[in-house]
């Protein structure tokens, strides 16, 4: 009997990867363990479909039977899997009529996904603070939402200023709230962020920058949010927005190697034989990079693996598209840690960010409005973020 490849999680990675596997080899049986329900819908949405009135299952475009059927595999959903046996070529699942079975595979694919970074908040009503990470939560938001008027956001990175426009264009009061002077500080020069920040000032979004939230705590319907600055906000919602963590518990505990992320190389394989990784749990050379584009670029590479073809991984130069439509933004930021300096060209409704090294080579921009046109010309100066070997 012909063990089957299995896939953990049902994101896009898992998705992508079985696609491209397919165009290979369309009769190798797949297996794919999910705790979700295995519906296939687009996770960039979820920070952008509130104002247009989309609920969780406008989100989905093809369910989980639906996916089963087009691409030949076997789904067990709303399962979750206890143990990876490494030695036995084994993994033990909790299925979801309570049932525990083992599962044997000729290959294992990782693709765990990420969760929401939380920090520890006092008051009494901190279990009260949401986070969208995925259709359950974002069906759950929606609800929590109904009636409501004001959410506090803590965290203007991407996705915190995603929700902000998004939140503020379909009618409600938003309050941000970040411990860095500036928004999405990891991605934007100042100057550019500080235009970000007026746009959705223009949308009434308020600003709480260099602080962050001490408590949240409840207050007859409302919710009382104490900053560590003093200030306080009533609030319907508070919403955490701080970031991705790689899930890496599953790997550690079967001897995998992790460190940010589930270590792999170019081949996406872990430390151990036949068990690969990819998506937004994955580490390659020091890179996690929980975006669309490399999710994509290693499922093909990794469908190739999996056929025993030769191939390795290559990041070229990814711009990530920011969804603002306040002011639109496309960036590629510079390597961490990287010496050198940026310069700000002002445009007509737009701003050009160029981020030059030490050597005058440009190695990052940031496009605001009008210059997002220049995306594909600065994308070819750019150097790839992985290289051939």
């Amino acid at each position: 009997m012909i063990k089957p490849i299995i896939i953990i999680g049902s994101g896009l990675a898992a998705y992508t990867l079985i696609r491209e596997y397919r165009k290979i080899n369309a009769e190798h049986p797949i297996t794919l363990v999910t705790q979700e329900a295995g519906d296939f819908y687009s996770k960039p949405m979820l920070s952008t479909a509130i104002a247009s009135q989309k609920s969780a299952e406008q989100l989905v475009t093809s369910s989980a039977a639906k996916m089963a059927e087009q691409l030949n595999l076997v789904i067990h959903t709303h399962a979750t899997v206890k143990q990876i046996d490494p030695a036995h070529q084994k993994i033990s699942v909790a299925l979801k009529d309570g049932q525990l079975v083992d599962i044997g595979y000729s290959q294992l694919v990782l693709t765990l996904g990420a969760d929401q970074i939380r920090v520890p908040i006092d008051g009494d009503a901190s279990e009260a603070i949401l986070s969208v990470n995925d259709l359950y939560e974002y069906a759950e938001f929606r609800k929590r939402l109904d009636g409501k008027k004001k959410v506090v956001i803590l965290g203007a990175g991407l996705i915190g200023c995603e929700f902000a426009n998004d939140l503020a264009v379909g009618g409600y009061q938003v309050e941000l709230v970040d411990l860095a002077d500036q928004a999405l500080s990891r991605l934007l020069p100042k100057l550019i962020a500080q235009a970000l920040e007026q746009k959705l000032s223009d949308l009434n979004v308020i600003w709480h920058l260099g602080t962050s939230i001490q408590s949240v705590s409840h207050d007859g319907d409302q919710l009382q949010v104490m900053l560590t600055n003093g200030q306080i906000i009533h609030a319907d919602l508070v919403l955490s927005a701080l970031g991705l963590v790689p899930r890496i518990q599953l790997a550690k505990e079967a001897g995998i190697l992790v460190h940010r992320g589930i270590v792999v190389n170019r081949q996406l394989e872990t430390s151990i034989q036949n068990i690969y990784s990819l998506g937004d749990c994955a580490e390659v050379e020091g890179q996690v990079l929980p975006y669309v584009m490399p999710i994509m670029q290693a499922a093909r590479t990794l469908a190739m693996v999996l056929a025993r073809q030769d191939a390795s991984l290559v990041y070229p130069a990814m711009p990530v598209m920011i969804k603002t439509p306040a002011l639109p933004l496309i960036v590629s930021p510079p390597p961490i840690g990287s010496s050198g300096s940026w310069s700000i060209n002002e445009l007509e409704n737009g701003m050009e960010g160029l981020f030059h090294n030490d050597q005058s080579e440009l190695i990052g921009f940031a496009l605001a409005g009008s210059a997002t046109s220049q995306r594909a010309t600065l994308t070819k100066l750019l150097p790839p973020i992985l290289g051939a070997t």
